[in-house]
């Protein structure tokens, strides 16, 4: 899965150094949720990381609206391309 979103994180990118960009920071935001899931799933009593999670999982929200609102075309392709759906 992380090998297919840094595929997609370099056709989104504006330019070569970008990290900062509302569309990577979705993609980030997505590998970090699929490797805290797992360890919340195996850690089921670890409070704090299901707190972190939830805290990653409204970040990335709060940034698809985002994109919806402004970047309709590329919040279609981001979800798409994610496997995510809205």
């Amino acid at each position: 899965m992380i090998e297919k979103n840094n595929e997609l994180k370099s056709k989104i990118k504006l330019h070569a150094g970008d990290v900062g960009s509302v569309e990577v920071q979705v993609i980030d935001l997505t590998d970090k949720i699929a490797a805290l899931s797992v360890h919340v799933k195996t850690h089921k009593k670890d409070f704090s990381s299901k707190f972190g999670l939830l805290r990653l999982v409204n970040r990335r929200r709060r940034c698809l609206d985002y994109l919806k609102i402004k970047k309709f075309d590329v919040y279609k392709s981001l979800l798409s391309g994610l496997g995510l759906r809205k």
